[in-house]
């Protein structure tokens, strides 16, 4: 066995010898000590010698075997090498070719919009204010005046989850946890995603809504259409017009729809704002004394207003965008625009 063992050392070394490349000295490796190469059948032979002479022949083995894997990785190294320095002499880069451009991505409309409504308002004083998606239906109905079988929760066809707890429909709740943690006054607007059950070319069963909070003494209606008369201007221009139409939210009162005038035909009457000369862009009110109450706020000390807007319909009227849901198909044409 010992005969055995030198003949295909021998072997092998001349083999490695002669290889020209990593490929063949990786087979080379395999036939003579993979699993089932020529050295692995020759220790099965290990059982059939004299108990005496197995140590010294398993030495042996392993000698050989260590001899052998370092003579290949040795060769190994000096074929890589070869090989590189190969290509070097014989490739060439031609440095004046224009280099590959990494294609750089954009932020969403919904983000930009959102970014630009928050640094309006935080420069009117208000600060950003969050709260959780899976909200509990105290929150996001019965403290906003919305009792149990109110015809008003219609108006917002809701999932529900299950222990009272749904996909919150607004942002309004983020009002109700922000004013139960704090005590007046309160200026936040709190930005986020909502659900309800709609889905056409101007409805989204997912979207988002900017809310807003104005709680203090003295706060009026007056203060209202000042806010949002200078937002609406710097939004979409200082000659933008602004109207306020008596309206109906559960939680204020009274309560208005705010109107700008079109920004596609300038207030003369177009197909998009329906030859009216104006376009709805939010809702916006005086906070209901009931919900004060909700709140533990006294309602013959402090005031306030409350506001809120999708702001995908702020996106659509700001870019001209006919269809929501070229917002959400992810369409890299269409984002790339913005």
């Amino acid at each position: 066995m010992r005969e055995q063992l030198e003949q295909m050392r021998q072997q092998a070394i001349a083999a490695i010898a002669a290889a020209t490349s990593e490929e063949v000295l990786n087979e080379i490796r395999v036939r003579f000590l993979g699993r089932k190469g020529e050295l692995t059948g020759l220790m099965k032979g290990l059982g059939s010698l004299p108990a005496d002479e197995r140590p010294k022949v398993g030495q042996l083995v392993n000698v050989v075997k260590e001899g052998l894997e370092e003579a290949v990785e040795l060769a190994l190294t000096a074929a890589r090498k070869a090989a590189t320095d190969q290509r070097l002499a014989t490739e060439r880069i031609d440095v004046t070719l224009p280099g590959r451009q990494r294609r750089l991505g954009s932020k969403h409309p919904v983000t930009l919009v959102v970014e630009e409504v928050s640094d309006i308002f935080a420069g009117l004083g208000f600060s950003v204010a969050e709260g959780p998606e899976i909200e509990h239906d105290w929150y996001n109905f019965e403290a906003l005046n919305f009792p149990p079988e109110h015809p008003a929760r219609d108006m917002q066809d809701t999932f529900f989850v299950e222990n009272q707890l749904l996909l919150r429909t607004h942002t309004s709740p983020v009002q109700i946890r922000t004013m139960l943690k704090q005590k007046p006054p309160v200026r936040i607007i709190a930005p986020g995603t909502v659900y309800r059950c709609d889905s056409d070319a101007t409805h989204s069963p997912m979207f988002h809504q900017i809310e807003g909070l104005m709680v203090d003494t003295r706060v009026s209606f007056a203060d209202l259409k000042g806010i949002l008369t200078i937002f609406t201007n710097q939004l979409f221009g200082q000659k933008t017009g602004v109207r306020l139409r008596p309206s109906f939210f559960p939680f204020t009162e009274p309560s208005a729809e705010v109107d700008i005038a079109c920004v596609i035909c300038g207030g003369s009457g177009c197909r998009v704002c329906k030859q009216t000369g104006w376009l709805e862009i939010l809702g916006a009110g005086m906070v209901d004394p009931e919900v004060f109450r909700h709140v533990g706020y006294d309602a013959e000390q402090f005031s306030g207003f409350a506001f809120g807007m999708g702001i995908e319909r702020i996106a659509m009227l700001k870019y001209g965008i006919s269809d929501m849901r070229l917002l959400f198909e992810n369409d890299v044409r269409f984002l790339a625009q913005f």
